[in-house]
């Protein structure tokens, strides 16, 4: 299972910007899709994620309604962040397990967003 995440860049705060993570090879199995971030200088933090059968998405605490993962589990996710905060500055990661995998085995590369104050 490979994973590419796109979609980021420079944006002013207060401005919206949308994700995108594409997944290829044998996505049959796959059970869940996540979205991770990692801020300059701090460990990576979950943001959300999706698990098949199981409803609308979970989100951080911190995502405070201004995050919208959608999309499927086996094709195309996405993250859509609006009233964007300069503390949302990082790379974010999109990443995806299998069914009886606790943690998220497979990650793409990263996209970084940046939020201009």
């Amino acid at each position: 299972v490979q994973l590419q995440a796109s979609g980021g860049g420079l944006v002013p705060a207060g401005g919206s910007l949308t994700l995108s993570c594409v997944v290829s090879g044998n996505t049959d199995t796959l059970y869940a899709r996540a979205w991770f971030r990692q801020a300059p200088g701090k460990e990576r933090e979950f943001v959300a994620h999706k698990v098949w059968g199981g409803g609308n998405p979970d989100y951080a605490d911190f995502t405070r309604h201004r995050f919208t993962m959608s999309g499927s589990i086996r094709q195309t996710i996405y993250l859509q962040i609006d009233a964007l905060k300069p503390e949302d500055t990082a790379v974010y990661y999109c990443a995806a397990r299998r069914r009886g995998e606790s943690n998220y085995v497979f990650w793409g590369q990263g996209t970084l967003v940046t939020v201009s104050s």
